[in-house]
């Protein structure tokens, strides 16, 4: 039984989508922890850091192991450029929601603007055909630069 629970827990960190979801439910509590306070400012700026203290452990417990994790799958840079789209669009809803703030046309366009990075950094470099594993750019080598001397 802790053998097949043992594998059904590996196979589930390798999935692609366990850390987009350990990394929008991780945003979840940094947003609060980042501006759940600005509802209440009245409150005494000590407890309000305390506070944002104590949620942002709960976020720290799920990002870390979701970048752990989702560097066997995605680069580093994959992985915050779409821990950025997911900051957007958590703080957006929260915005919203919780704030009682509008979305405004110039918000929008800014965050397609961030999509549109997306895009780019998920083109196959060099012409490298995608092959669902990552090509964390960290491991591979790189080839030495060539001397002025070598040049000419």
């Amino acid at each position: 039984m802790f053998a097949t629970l043992l594998a059904d827990m590996t196979e589930l960190i390798r999935s692609r989508w366990f850390p987009i979801v350990l990394l929008t439910v991780a945003n979840v509590f940094m947003t609060f922890a980042w501006y759940g306070h600005l509802k209440y400012k009245t409150a005494p700026l000590f407890v309000v850091i305390l506070a944002s203290w104590g949620i942002a452990f709960f976020e720290y417990i799920l990002q870390v192991p979701a970048n752990r994790w989702g560097s066997s799958v995605y680069s580093t840079t994959e992985l915050k450029i779409i821990q950025e789209v997911i900051t957007l669009a958590v703080f957006s809803g929260f915005a919203v929601l919780y704030l009682g703030e509008k979305i405004r046309w110039n918000h929008f366009m800014a965050f397609l603007c961030v999509i549109a990075a997306v895009a780019f950094t998920f083109i196959p470099k060099n012409g490298a055909q995608a092959t669902g594993t990552p090509q964390n750019t960290s491991t591979q080598t790189a080839r030495p630069a060539s001397t002025a001397a070598e040049q000419r």
